[in-house]
């Protein structure tokens, strides 16, 4: 183990005079702590910031998240993406008031039993909550560590060197400058959101200039070493706008799975060989047992995610024979055009609905 080596000190007189002003930052409430820190995963603090006060009027706390209708917690959740947290988020709570009196756990060996709550996250909330000497460890700290000493290896998702150095950092200055290990994640993860970013680092503003291994080596920017990527797939989908009687069908995604409990035009891939509208007579067939007349295509958007990205084309469709099947028709909704706009619908799709609003189709 590396013997840590940078000032605290200096470090947490930047963070107090330079931190931004932030609302999470403004409490100890641990479950208002805990709500930020799951939407703040893979999210900036900028987007953020909106979706935090509006979850926050509807569900002030742990027992008002832990009774939430699904529908209206995804509608709130719709843009943020990474809906896995959300789900999670709400199962935690059934937890918390189910098998723990409502109150969120101070203990690292329960709060992890939490539906969601990886190692960063018990780590975070139970620091900043509740003063717990725990190092968090999100990538602004990987980065900042692997660059303070200098790491010339690739970073591990879960690296365990890396989680031991700013573990040890914090043990190590416990008894002296640090007073709320709290103070000294969001202090490290604000070092690396700020100023040790992973372009265009701003070496000359940083408070451990003097310190840093990489800095002096002249490799700050070789650091951390990355990794080749594989290049990511994309994907042809099609979606079918199903009208009956003025109004529109729309389909619930199982809750497991990607987008999971989201509403959506149904559809699917586009198989190869298959036409846009092949594969929507195909797919409406599987899943609903109609016979559909499909137009061409309407309009077409593009959509990227994180492992993947997507064509998706929409195309106006009547079912001319057959219908629902019951096994679905609970995963199935008739909705007025107008009233999409109050369901929680994939991005994918809210862009498809806007060029077929633009286009009056819908």
């Amino acid at each position: 183990m590396r013997q840590p080596l940078f000032k605290l000190k200096r470090l947490l007189q930047w963070y107090r005079r330079h931190r931004r002003d932030l609302p999470w930052r403004r409490t100890r409430d641990p479950y208002r702590i805990w709500v930020s820190e799951v939407m703040l995963q893979q999210t900036q603090a900028a987007t953020v910031i909106p979706y935090y006060h509006r979850f926050l009027k509807c569900f002030p706390a742990v027992h008002a998240l832990s009774r939430a209708r699904p529908d209206r917690l995804m509608k709130l959740w719709e843009g943020l993406g990474y809906y896995a947290r959300a789900r999670n988020l709400h199962a935690a709570a059934k937890q918390i008031m189910t098998l723990h009196g409502g109150r969120i756990p101070r203990r690292p060996e329960v709060f992890s039993t939490l539906p969601g709550a990886g190692p960063y996250t018990t780590a975070a909330v139970l620091s900043i909550a509740f003063g717990a000497p725990m190092a968090a460890v999100d990538g602004n700290v990987k980065r900042v560590v692997a660059r303070l000493y200098d790491i010339g290896r690739p970073i591990l998702p879960n690296d365990k060197e890396i989680t031991g150095i700013a573990q040890a950092v914090l043990e190590d200055g416990t008894d002296r400058q640090v007073t709320n290990a709290g103070d000294f994640n969001q202090a490290m993860m604000e070092l690396g959101a700020r100023i040790c970013t992973p372009r265009r680092p701003a070496c000359p503003r940083c408070p451990l200039r003097s310190d840093c291994r990489a800095f002096r080596a002249g490799t700050v920017l070789e650091r951390p070493v990355s990794t080749p990527r594989a290049a990511r797939p994309h994907l042809r989908v099609v979606a079918g706008v199903v009208k009956k009687n003025g109004r529109v069908l729309i389909g619930r995604r199982p809750d497991r799975g990607l987008l999971g409990g989201l509403w959506e035009f149904p559809g699917g891939k586009i198989e190869a060989g298959e036409t846009p509208q092949q594969a929507l007579r195909r797919e409406l067939r599987e899943e609903l047992c109609v016979d559909t007349r499909v137009s061409p295509m309407a309009a077409a958007v593009r959509h990227a995610y994180t492992h993947f990205s997507v064509t998706l084309s929409g195309h106006l469709c009547i079912i001319r024979r057959g219908r629902l099947h019951p096994t679905v028709h609970s995963r199935l909704r008739w909705v007025k055009p107008a009233k999409l706009d109050s369901v929680a619908m994939p991005e994918a799709n809210r862009k498809l609905l806007r060029e077929l609003r633009l286009r009056n189709l819908i």
